[in-house]
């Protein structure tokens, strides 16, 4: 089954609104294409991973996108939230 995102992003590819439904296939599909933006084995800082969602959404909530991804173990984080890692899978 293919998930239709297009009508959640512009014409540059950012996403511009985040589906309603919690459990929606498209934010499943939202998710990979955000956690696709980070190099996997490569180190972030907070600071530079806001900045990769700040560049890839339009909605103006990079914090909610950030624990998403790691809450659903799309990008890792130390337990002191200084370095995040993108997880390799």
């Amino acid at each position: 089954m293919e998930v239709e995102v297009g009508p959640y992003l512009d014409d540059a590819g950012r996403v511009t609104h985040w589906p309603a439904k919690k459990k929606s296939e498209a934010r499943r599909c939202l998710r990979a294409l955000l956690a696709s933006k980070f190099e996997v084995g490569r180190t972030y800082t907070e600071r530079e991973v806001n900045a990769i969602l700040e560049s890839w959404h339009t909605f103006g909530d990079h914090a909610f996108l950030r624990r998403d991804l790691v809450d659903h173990d799309l990008l890792q984080r130390t337990i002191d939230g200084r370095e995040y890692r993108r997880a390799n899978g």
